[in-house]
């Protein structure tokens, strides 16, 4: 790997509103730009850059984004080659304002990953300050400072900058009236760092951008010595790059043994009381304005965020107005349009971000910051990945669509809607000296991958420590929608493992290939990784308490996946894979119980002999809250 790509990869969601770039003369010929530093309670100022309309003959709403990554250029008379999330909202007409979060950038402060919320947002207590705090105080200041404004305010934001969107929306200001959380962050122990506590091991080159603290405001990168440590040889292979590191501890030593955010991870390997503060879902209660949650199907880092952020606000909130798109995009894919959506070797559509733009995202602030009308915009605007075609919904999950279970059955097979062989038992056995890859590709070392979404999974299935069922060829379409439970029964040999569950669409032998493909992927019979989920079994029936096993002890362990929409087509296969390694994408588990597996030394590293018995099931869908029943007992 390059070193311009590793850094392009370690800052990548900083790059989150890169799309299409219409030319910077745009904005200079129509926009004037300010720069302030807007005081907050406690006295702290934030760096914030405002981008107005030239024209003065009419008032204009504030549309904001606040973030961690930086609101470069800096300097009144340097501008930005796009403003606002798409450039229909740019030549629509709006006040634009960016801001530098407390403690990154040109802000003054100290800088807290996930800043935990106040609750209740006192304004006249000038020491409790969180992210709403601030929003509030940013907000409170345009509206009486900045001239020509409308008095109505919209925030948005993708993967961090979306956190700090949803973070605004508790005791939100009264002219903040349309909110959109992008691919965001909801809680670090589900989202991005952690998958149900599991930590991925591909964010480990990541930590440099998170885990120091500058020494006052600054227009430079404070953390490019950091990043160093990984660029001094750029590995080709990951996998080979993160065996050879050895246990996470090794991590510690070599990289991260001055980085504050690596440290409390490291601390903190337990659903505990700091991620607990650290999870907005508790605060996102008694919401007045319209949110519009978005999301990709496909989506490595933030897919829990969305979905779940979503499903609070309805649980809490129902009278609200509060929507949610979800399409078939990777990070933040929904702000650039490349003519058609592709992730990896799978073909989507054409201009699907395009449509999104401009039907979806701009009719929302467009109606209700500009018109202050309704939006006309459905409860759920969902993309069925299989279809190939967006589709409405009254609620989400939707009721509509039939649910679905699959049952496991002797010689691999996979039965839709009827048991099999309850009394059946599968073996396979897990090495943590050889895991199982993520990824059929060879990749460097990277920090968001993206490509294994929709990966092809013959490869997986060859092995012998993957197990794997697939029903018949379909005769009719059936369509997967809303949660996904996973119910296995097991036992190990060892006192603990990880339990991967994945749901693939294989397609049928005279699958044509696609144009678009390289000569060497053969879609005849492509096994495309639809869903997956990865759960720490210490972890199964307590996030803050973790258990060991009982070696030869049948055990239950349920979690959820994240949501779905996926027809499989007729012809087709539905499969489900259960392996318990899947590297470097996740953390190895020593599969010996240890207290703190960031701690583990190389001897914890044990084989476990694993047996699923034919009693499992995975569900899907039914409109029933599947996710939070599995929840709700382990947090």
């Amino acid at each position: 790997m390059h070193k311009n790509t590793c850094i392009a990869l370690l800052l990548i969601m900083s790059l989150t509103a890169a799309a299409q770039v219409p030319d910077s003369v745009y904005i200079r010929a129509n926009y004037d730009k300010m720069e302030y530093q807007v005081s907050m309670r406690d006295g702290t100022k934030l760096f914030t850059s405002v981008y107005s309309p030239k024209d003065k003959s009419k008032k204009y709403p504030v549309l904001m984004q606040r973030t961690c990554y930086s609101v470069a250029p800096y300097g009144a008379d340097k501008f930005r080659t796009r403003l606002g999330p798409s450039p229909y909202l740019m030549k629509d007409g709006y006040i634009f304002v960016y801001q530098d979060v407390r403690g990154r950038w040109m802000s003054e402060g100290t800088f807290d990953n996930m800043r935990p919320n106040i609750p209740g947002n006192d304004r006249k207590n000038k020491t409790a300050v969180d992210e709403a705090s601030d929003t509030w105080d940013t907000i409170d200041w345009l509206i009486k400072n900045i001239s020509g404004n409308n008095g109505r305010v919209g925030m948005w934001g993708i993967s961090y900058p979306g956190f700090y969107a949803a973070a605004g929306i508790p005791d939100a200001h009264p002219a903040l009236k349309a909110s959109s959380p992008q691919a965001p962050i909801s809680d670090f122990f589900f989202d991005d760092f952690h998958h149900n506590g599991v930590f991925l091991q591909s964010y480990v080159a990541a930590f440099a951008v998170f885990g120091y603290q500058h020494k006052g405001p600054t227009d430079k990168p404070w953390y490019n010595e950091q990043i160093g440590r990984f660029l001094a040889s750029p590995p080709k292979d990951g996998y080979t790059f993160n065996l050879d590191m050895g246990p996470l501890k090794n991590a510690t030593e070599k990289y991260h043994h001055d980085n504050f955010f690596w440290q409390q991870i490291v601390d903190h390997p337990n659903y505990d009381k700091f991620w607990q503060d650290r999870s907005l879902l508790p605060h996102l209660t008694g919401v007045k304005h319209a949110v519009m949650t978005v999301g990709g199907w496909y989506d490595a880092e933030d897919l829990y965020g969305p979905l779940n952020i979503y499903k609070k606000i309805e649980q809490s909130s129902p009278g609200a107005y509060n929507t949610l798109v979800m399409g078939p995009w990777s990070h933040g894919d929904w702000a650039r349009e490349t003519g058609y959506q592709m992730i990896n070797n799978i073909y989507f559509g054409d201009s699907i971000s395009t449509f999104y733009q401009r039907e979806i995202e701009r009719r929302f602030f467009n109606s209700l910051l500009k018109d202050n009308a309704q939006t006309g915009l459905p409860e759920a605007y969902m993309y069925d990945c299989g279809l190939k075609t967006w589709k409405q919904f009254a609620a989400w999950p939707p009721k509509e669509i039939p649910p679905v279970k699959l049952y496991f059955g002797r010689g691999g097979k996979l039965s839709v809607n009827k048991p099999l062989d309850t009394e059946a038992t599968f073996e396979y056995s897990s090495d943590p000296a050889h895991p199982v890859p993520y990824t059929s590709q060879t990749e460097g070392l990277v920090f968001t991958p993206r490509r294994f979404m929709t990966d092809d999974q013959r490869e997986a299935s060859r092995r012998p420590d993957v197990l794997t069922f697939q029903t018949e060829a379909l005769t009719d379409d059936i369509t997967l929608a809303g949660e996904i439970a996973a119910r296995l029964k097991v036992t190990l040999s060892t006192t603990d493992a990880d339990f991967v569950v994945k749901i693939i669409d294989v397609y049928p032998d005279n699958e044509p290939n696609d144009k678009r493909n390289p000569a060497n992927i053969v879609m005849a019979g492509y096994q495309q990784l639809v869903r997956h989920e990865v759960f720490r079994g210490r972890f199964r029936n307590s996030f803050e308490k973790p258990e060991p096993f009982k070696p030869g002890e049948p055990t239950d362990v349920s979690f959820a996946l994240q949501d779905i929409l996926h027809t499989f087509k007729k012809g087709h296969k539905v499969m489900v894979q259960i392996h318990s390694t899947w590297f470097p994408y996740i953390d190895r588990n020593p599969q010996k119980y240890v207290d703190n597996i960031y701690k583990a030394n190389a001897e914890d590293f044990i084989k476990a002999e694993i047996k699923v018995y034919g009693s499992s099931v995975v569900e899907i869908g039914g409109g029933e809250k599947l996710n939070t029943k599995i929840d709700a007992s382990k947090r």
